[in-house]
C-alpha cells in the first residue's frame, strides 16, 4: 500500500506515532518498524494503536467471512 492509498501527497507534512517511545512524530524520523503511519493529524498518529487495533479486527472478520 503506497502513501497515495493514505490520502498523503508529501510523507514530511505527516504523522506517524512511534511504538517503541510511545510518541507521536512530525514527518518519518525513525525507523519504519518502530513506526505506525502515516497519518494526516498529530491526533489520529496519537491515536495511531487503537486503529491499528480497529483494522486488526476488521481484518479478522473479514477472513472469518472468507473462510465460511
Amino acid at each position: 500500500m503506497s502513501k497515495r492509498d493514505w490520502g498523503v501527497e508529501d510523507p514530511e507534512e505527516t504523522y506517524w506515532y512511534n511504538t517503541r517511545t510511545g510518541q507521536v512524530e512530525e514527518g518519518p524520523q525513525s525507523l519504519g518498524i518502530d513506526r505506525i503511519g502515516p497519518f494526516k493529524t498529530r491526533e489520529e498518529a496519537a491515536n495511531g494503536p487503537a486503529k491499528l487495533q480497529e483494522r486488526a479486527k476488521e481484518w479478522a472478520e473479514e477472513e472469518a467471512q472468507e473462510d465460511s
